[in-house]
């Protein structure tokens, strides 16, 4: 029997710039949208951003990536009770705001200049930073488009960001100038990128755990053949989860950048 699993991975920004983030990474079944441990690892993030800062987050604003809109309402319920569960089991009286965004760029949407005279670089593309929030957004669900990059070559694609959730009460201006201003903090880049850069990094944290995963991918095979299909999958799954876990030393330190 063959178990299939993907790494699941939460990234933090660990001081108020934000500029400095800390990653924890899990292993769970494919074809699961919802992430199982997510409690557990905001929990960490939670501890290791109190430990960098002496302070507690007033605010946590969540860019969720990889859910399709068929999925919204069932990733909502669960992720923001865990992340709420994560706050009360740090304190019972602790019930930070929270903002939770779902960040799409897997659509077929392009925005034009209406007029010429406004249009950037060879290929005429939108200017970085435009936001389009009336028209052709949901008409009663808060979404809206944000093209935060100066696309080089072919037509610019913007973000689609839908925000499911907002205890902290952001105005859209306040939230999409957010956004637009975390795509510029994108350390490997000079330039504004076309996602927040935590949702960015959130990749990088995942391209890095495959290669652990590739590493202990002929012990795990070994363990899978010499015992049962239910110890097989439970063993495999242990093995998977050590070689991704994040080391100590490294938790507070952009190992993944």
């Amino acid at each position: 029997m063959l178990f299939l699993f993907i790494c699941l991975k939460v990234v933090a920004s660990m001081d108020a710039h934000p500029s400095r983030y800390a990653a924890t990474v899990r292993i769970q079944m494919h074809r699961h949208e919802v992430i199982a441990e997510l409690s557990t690892m905001v929990r960490e993030l939670l501890i290791q951003f109190y430990k960098s800062t002496r302070f507690k987050p007033a605010r946590i604003i969540l860019y969720r990536d990889g859910v399709s809109e068929g999925q919204f309402a069932h990733v909502l319920a669960h992720e923001l009770m865990a992340i709420r569960e994560a706050c009360v089991r740090l304190e019972a009286a602790y019930q930070p705001g929270i903002t939770f965004i779902v960040v799409q760029k897997r659509h077929h949407t392009r925005l034009f200049c209406a007029d010429k005279k406004e249009q950037c670089g060879k290929s005429g593309n939108i200017p970085p930073g435009t936001t389009v929030d009336v028209a052709i957004t949901h008409p009663t669900e808060y979404d809206f488009y944000l093209c935060s990059h100066a696309g080089i070559q072919g037509t610019s694609r913007p973000s689609h960001y839908h925000v499911l959730w907002d205890d902290n009460n952001f105005t859209s201006d306040e939230l999409q100038a957010l956004t637009y201003q975390l795509c510029h903090t994108y350390v490997r880049c000079t330039r504004s990128v076309s996602i927040p850069a935590p949702a960015y990094y959130a990749h990088l944290v995942a391209f890095r755990a495959r290669y652990h995963l590739i590493e202990r991918e002929p012990e795990s095979n070994e363990g899978s053949h010499q015992s049962s299909n239910g110890d097989s999958n439970g063993q495999q799954q242990v093995q998977l989860s050590r070689a991704v876990t994040v080391h100590p030393d490294s938790a507070q330190v952009m190992y993944f950048a």
